[in-house]
């Protein structure tokens, strides 16, 4: 997403297991003890699915579509 200070700024998608609710400020904690600052995400969205290539590969032109067009609330 842009970012007016560094350009643009990391959105994670997090599809969770069935059942489970992860609470994105553990995730952040969890990423900040293993990542660089600047590297964290600042903004998590949880998805019910993540779009696939047939390969099995994720659409990340299509998260960014669908995210820029307004589709997720996180």
């Amino acid at each position: 997403m842009p970012d007016p200070r560094g350009g643009e700024q990391a959105v994670t998608f997090v599809r969770p297991n069935v059942g489970a609710s992860p609470d994105p400020l553990e995730l952040e904690a969890f990423l900040r003890e293993r990542l660089a600052g600047h590297k964290v995400p600042r903004r998590w969205v949880m998805v019910d699915e993540l779009p696939l290539t047939l390969s099995g590969k994720v659409q990340k032109f299509r998260l960014r579509e669908q995210f820029e067009a307004g589709a997720f609330e996180g």
